[in-house]
């Protein structure tokens, strides 16, 4: 985080990301959800909390929510179902980052909302899950086109969860420009 360009969006509430860097959220087994607009920063900055936490000697795994849906894809064909979801349920920090990012992964998934809730409900009130999205909770019922089974999901992962909801301009427009250009 020591490199993190805290001015470019100052409303990025600092104190409270360095607070979460502490990992005691983690200890009283709470959720952390950064919802925001793409190019703000929240992967590297929940990947910046994951490294704290595994300084601080927590069992932390980082997954993007494709990789996760493709793995429990998988574990459904294989019928491994059950060790995967225990697998995930395992660590003390699963960050799930791009939840909501690529529609596709439903598409190709017709269980993908039943098997994201399958490792949430896992996770629960019993180990702590970071989840980073692009999508507002109103719309999640229908990112996952299943109302009910969102709202069950989205219940879980908000109870009792510190959401750091980002806004700002992207750090990667303006250095978009920066590339040189052939003369």
């Amino acid at each position: 985080m020591s490199t993190f360009d805290w001015n470019f969006n100052p409303s990025i509430p600092r104190l409270k990301i360095e607070a979460l860097a502490q990992a005691d959220f983690i200890r009283r087994k709470q959720n952390v959800v950064f919802v925001g607009q793409s190019g703000l920063g929240k992967s590297r900055l929940i990947q910046s909390i994951g490294l704290a936490a595994c300084m601080l000697e927590q069992r932390v795994r980082y997954i993007t929510s494709g990789e996760l849906l493709a793995d429990l894809t998988a574990a459904l064909a294989d019928q491994t179902i059950h060790d995967r979801v225990h697998y995930y349920a395992r660590f003390s920090l699963l960050i799930i980052d791009e939840f909501g990012f690529d529609r596709t992964e439903r598409a190709v998934c017709k269980e993908a909302a039943s098997l994201w809730y399958k490792i949430i409900d896992a996770r629960s009130q019993r180990v702590s899950t970071a989840l980073v999205t692009n999508i507002d909770f109103e719309s999640w019922a229908d990112y996952l086109g299943d109302a009910p089974l969102a709202m069950a999901m989205l219940d879980r992962v908000v109870y009792g969860a510190t959401i750091v909801k980002l806004k700002g301009k992207s750090y990667r427009v303006p250095r978009a420009g920066d590339e040189p250009t052939d003369q």
